[in-house]
């Protein structure tokens, strides 16, 4: 297999140039907030910026996130000559995770999702076998992280949408109750542990970048990796689902002081919160083969690849010195790998990876205004 250079904005994912539109957004949309008070809420403003957004009703908060799929589901397409199936019951499971695992990171646990399905043509849904997958799929995900599926949109957008494939996503509303449950990062402070959860695989992010190594490969993402398996069923693992994991916390009582979800951006995104702090990463997980494969096939660097991809950790959960262990054990009894692997530290807003001696500044994670 020949090598080709390639990085993730040279494959039309440039943050550096997405980044700034969306703290721009930010900027302007918080001047709406006051209209929270003609029904008597208020918005927390230390939630803009945060992979969900946060207001204050009498009896608990409550949060809002809209999200999609990305192009994921085009790998299934290629796929599904080879195999014989469709992915759509999985593919609706990486949707809902990548809307409700936004969610939780400030304490909500989803109370509805709703889904929107925009179609180039609606011929797309004759395919009966994938569209019951598709449904299959989503209210499987519902019933698992027990949430009610309210309803959704399905537009038919000729001329936009490419006809032979769909643009997959969604919305949840979220509750945080009691109030303490809520989390911001205010808590974060010098000493605390950083624990990283396992993630299933790619997740459903860099995925334009992981098809363009495909079309450079002599099968396509029916290649098989060094492992055996074929590279586009790697990468349709169906991402984690977090919700019961941090509920179980909360239930616990424990002193939840930040959480990330691990998406783009990669381990940029350890540093989110809005105080400057170092974050040292002491332990990486082993990463799964696809990234090593991927790695490879592009000649990426370490910083390159943990700059964008989850590499083996989707989750990441901030507590007090101490209480790592505790949280490990939880996810253990949830059937995923954890583990204590940095510390909060005082100091100038960086992510430190110490075994790959890469480390990340600041202005590199610029989500936020």
């Amino acid at each position: 297999m020949s090598k080709a250079k390639k990085t993730y904005a040279e494959s039309g994912v440039d943050y550096s140039k997405m980044d700034p539109i969306k703290v721009l957004a930010q900027q302007k949309a918080k001047s709406t907030a006051s209209q929270h008070t003609a029904f008597g809420n208020k918005e927390v403003g230390a939630s803009r910026g945060e992979s969900a957004y946060v207001w204050e009703e009498a009896d608990a908060y409550r949060s809002l996130v809209i999200e999609g799929l990305g192009t994921k589901n085009q790998v299934a397409h290629a796929v599904r000559p080879v195999t014989g199936k469709t992915y759509y019951d999985t593919l609706a499971q990486d949707t809902i995770a990548m809307i409700v695992n936004d969610l939780i990171v400030v304490g909500a646990l989803p109370q509805v999702v709703n889904a929107y399905w925009a179609l180039g043509e609606s011929k797309w849904l004759d395919d009966e076998q994938r569209a019951q997958d598709l449904i299959n799929g989503w209210a499987a995900a519902c019933q698992e992280i027990g949430a009610t599926w309210g309803g959704g949109e399905t537009p038919t957008l000729v001329g936009t949408i490419d006809p032979e494939t769909i643009d997959l996503a969604g919305s949840a509303l979220g509750v945080i109750s009691p109030k303490t449950r809520l989390v911001l990062g205010d808590k974060l402070t010098d000493g605390d542990e950083i624990v990283l959860v396992e993630s299933s695989g790619i997740h459903a992010n860099g995925i334009t970048l992981i098809r363009q190594i495909a079309e450079g490969l002599p099968d396509g993402f029916a290649t098989k990796m060094p492992n055996g398996e074929l590279f586009g069923e790697a990468i349709l693992k169906p991402t984690h689902l977090y919700i019961q994991l941090v509920k179980d916390l909360m239930e616990q009582e424990l002193d939840l002081h930040y959480m990330v979800n691990i998406t783009g951006h990669g381990w940029r995104k350890l540093m989110r919160a809005r105080q400057a702090f170092t974050y040292e990463m002491n332990f990486v997980p082993e990463v799964q083969p696809e990234f090593t494969f991927i790695q490879n096939a592009i000649d990426a660097t370490d910083e390159e690849m943990y700059g964008n991809y989850n590499m083996g950790a989707g989750f990441a959960i901030y507590v007090p010195k101490g209480v790592g262990e505790q949280v490990v054990a939880t996810a253990v009894k949830h059937g995923m790998k954890a583990w204590v692997a940095g510390v909060v530290k005082e100091g100038s807003r960086k992510v430190v990876i110490t075994p790959k001696n890469i480390t990340f500044d600041g202005e590199t994670l610029g989500v936020r205004a």
